[in-house]
């Protein structure tokens, strides 16, 4: 890529963001390097959402005859309870939320409110900080973000000013991008809400610095936190009881000394189920590898390795160097089965046990088995 910022550059608008606030929530200004889709207005908290009628509206492509447009036209009349939802509506002023901490992970718990009742509400969120959603599992309560880049890390000075002024501002970037997976798991007392972070950096790969590649680089807890705490203000939480919780809340004693141990071709977590189950799905999100499934009365995660770190070892993806993949043989039709079963059973009251199978719960290779358990147990320390 090519661009005018440098590491020089990065260094000292962190520096200056650094000394003109201390507020980690304010220092975040991301852009998607993608164009964002066009949204409809959003109404603010605790206001009612205008009735949309479809009286001057386009035909979609669902109506492949004139028969069946018309059916799905009705008499013409607007009709109050078929009104089309708008874009990013939101929920009435949510009262119980709160944010959790275990070790280095975070998440908001939100009483009475259901996944479906968070999903537009959280997509709208994601899009109004600056990221374009490219992916959405609402079946599985999943939904992942682009890359996008902090611009509050860029100095505010007189040339970028002049640059933005004439248009140019584009040719300002810094060396990194950041994206995000959304997760949501339903409780008996309403919904928790997982964000996690995944970061690339550019580097020079000659001394002309006429060529750069991405790298990952580890994931930012901070940044996670930052974000959850916006979402807070954004369920009508008051932003300094939001700035507190993102600062001060605290994490739970853990159950032992050590919080995870491999013993031979399996985890030990020094975790109840329900704790367990909670950290492992973040972990999962955490080292890419992408939940397509899961039944929590079986204690079954069904993950894949993140498409982009599975195609991309040029680009130095995560999973580049983990590529066993490479070695499968293809299935019937051609396909490789790249797909794992991550199982999570209770072995008391204050432990549990985690394997790792392939799709069909057959074991795996023993040098595959300890290279994902290793790097699940660094997550989950």
């Amino acid at each position: 890529m090519k661009r005018i910022a440098s590491l020089t550059l990065l260094a000292s608008s962190v520096l200056v963001a650094a000394c003109s606030s201390t507020d980690p929530m304010s220092k975040l200004d991301y852009k998607s390097d993608r164009a964002a889709p066009k949204s409809s207005l959003e109404v603010p908290p605790d206001l009612t959402a205008p009735q949309v009628q479809n009286r001057y509206a386009t035909p979609g492509s669902g109506a492949a005859s004139l028969s069946a447009y018309q059916q799905s036209q009705g008499d013409g009349k607007a009709k109050p309870s078929q009104a089309a939802p708008v874009d990013g509506a939101v929920l009435a002023k949510v009262q119980d939320v709160r944010m959790a901490r275990d070790g280095n992970q975070r998440w908001l718990a939100v009483g009475k409110q259901s996944p479906q009742e968070l999903w537009p509400v959280l997509k709208a969120f994601w899009q109004d900080n600056g990221f374009v959603v490219k992916t959405e599992e609402p079946e599985i309560g999943v939904m992942e973000t682009d890359w996008a880049e902090n611009r509050a890390k860029l100095p505010n000075d007189g040339v970028r000013k002049l640059m933005e002024t004439v248009g140019l501002g584009a040719v300002y970037s810094t060396p990194e991008r950041d994206k995000f997976r959304i997760r949501l798991e339903k409780t008996t007392e309403g919904t928790e809400v997982y964000f996690s972070h995944r970061g690339m950096y550019e580097i020079y790969t000659n001394e002309a610095r006429s060529d750069t590649k991405w790298q990952p680089r580890p994931t930012d807890p901070e940044l996670e936190a930052a974000f959850l705490g916006r979402f807070m203000v954004r369920l009508g939480i008051q932003n300094e009881k939001a700035k507190q919780a993102v600062e001060t809340v605290t994490a739970p004693a853990a159950s032992g000394d050590v919080r995870a141990k491999l013993d031979g071709n399996k985890l030990v977590v020094g975790d109840s189920f329900d704790r367990a189950w909670r950290r492992i799905g973040l972990a999962l999100d955490r080292v890419g590898l992408v939940v397509s499934d899961r039944d929590r009365s079986q204690g079954t995660y069904f993950v894949h390795p993140a498409q982009s770190e599975a195609e991309a070892k040029a680009e130095g993806g995560f999973w580049s160097s983990l590529a066993f993949w490479k070695d499968k043989k293809p299935q019937a039709g051609g396909k490789v089965d790249n797909d794992y079963r991550v199982v999570v059973k209770p072995a008391s009251d204050t432990q549990s046990v985690l394997m790792i199978t392939d799709s069909r719960g057959a074991a795996l290779p023993d040098a595959e088995t300890r290279t994902l358990l290793g790097k699940l147990r660094n997550e989950l320390q």
